[in-house]
């Protein structure tokens, strides 16, 4: 089978990665020839994912199209899907998740609980819901890992949001955030991966490192695990979706946001689960039977982040002394520059104990420095 993936960073990787297990022939296409997966796949195609024609082109080669990346070019997919190409997701699950007033809409449509929010077409408009502050103020589309995300919390800060399209979310007084992964089939089945707990750098907005399975109770459990998977059922696309939650200090669970592929808090799953959302993936769009999504050991996945004040040609300090830690797994995602909170790694760590994986996460985050 000839498998077509829309874009080269790290996610594209490791999915390839993973591709190596089946008979597979595997196709890329990114405008950077230096980018993380490049290597690693079959054939590569330097273009614009964006781009109708590219994207058309590069589908007509393949069997099956997937993502690492919402930023695609939809109409060109829906126009392979109706010429007989495999699309995972669907392009009308990407249109709905890509653009953020569609996706909260889709939640509101399905009395899926989320944020109370209100849509903004120009930054003006934000002065007439000053009572909805302080409030989160989110981009349509082009927002990216804490990119295009704006706290608003009173009227002098208005004017840091967007003059587009955009949501204006009322802020959750936020006790832990945790991201759960779904698996679909084209049957309908399910499998769903226990829950991991996100701490974000504060400042950069941007996944720090996890804590797998989520701490959080059994009923709290229950209810994620049931709108996780409303939410996948309602998109009635066939694929892998990581659904963000986040948990009010009354726990009250809210859905965040939902990407339509493999994420990053998923990324434990390689070392620390029987199945990892790679190779979950691959048996979905290769028809297989889905996989086994219990843990092996619970888990820690520290984000290894460019320093603050570092461009240039990555220098990892601390790498020695991290691959001495025992059951720590590192992985390098090859990119050529850093700069300040570019994700240029991660490391997952496997124990018994929270507590040990606490200490050892913080010793890492420590320790790992990637400058230039």
């Amino acid at each position: 089978m000839k498998v077509g993936i829309l874009g080269g960073g790290q996610l594209g990787r490791m999915l390839l990665q993973a591709a190596a297990n089946y008979t597979v022939e595997t196709f890329v296409l990114e405008r950077d020839n230096n980018c993380p997966a490049a290597h690693l796949c079959h054939h590569f195609v330097q273009g614009d994912i964006t781009d109708y024609n590219t994207v058309y082109q590069f589908g007509k080669q393949v069997d099956a199209l997937t993502i690492e990346i919402e930023a695609v070019n939809v109409a060109a997919l829906e126009q392979l899907e109706a010429e007989g190409v495999q699309i995972y997701p669907s392009p009308n699950a990407i249109k709905t998740i890509k653009n953020k007033i569609i996706q909260k809409e889709f939640y509101r449509q399905h009395q899926i609980p989320t944020a109370p929010f209100v849509i903004t077409n120009i930054l003006n408009e934000v002065f007439q819901h000053t009572h909805f502050l302080p409030a989160v103020h989110k981009i349509g589309e082009g927002g990216y890992d804490g990119r295009g995300v704006q706290i608003i919390r009173n009227e002098k800060e208005i004017e840091q949001g967007f003059n587009d399209p955009a949501v204006l979310e009322k802020m959750i007084t936020i006790d832990k955030e945790i991201a759960i992964i779904v698996a679909r089939n084209q049957h309908g089945e399910t499998a769903v991966y226990p829950p991991a707990e996100m701490i974000f750098d504060q400042v950069l907005n941007i996944l720090e490192y996890q804590i797998t399975p989520a701490r959080i109770n059994r009923d709290l459990l229950w209810k994620a695990e049931a709108i996780a998977i409303k939410v996948v059922q309602e998109l009635n696309s066939a694929g892998l979706f990581a659904i963000e939650f986040l948990i009010d200090k009354q726990q009250e669970i809210w859905v965040n946001e939902t990407a339509p592929r493999v994420h990053n808090s998923g990324h434990h799953t390689i070392e620390a689960s029987y199945c990892s959302q790679y190779d979950m993936l691959w048996r979905i769009i290769l028809g297989y039977p889905l996989g086994n999504t219990k843990l092996i050991c619970p888990s820690a996945m520290i984000n290894i982040l460019g320093e603050p004040g570092y461009n240039g040609t990555p220098i990892y300090q601390g790498l020695q002394d991290t691959l001495k830690t025992e059951q720590a797994f590192v992985h390098l995602y090859g990119k050529h520059s850093t700069k300040p909170g570019r994700k240029m790694g991660h490391v997952t760590l496997l124990a018994k104990e929270e507590g040990e994986l606490i200490y050892q996460a913080h010793k890492i985050k420590q320790k790992l420095k990637v400058i230039a």
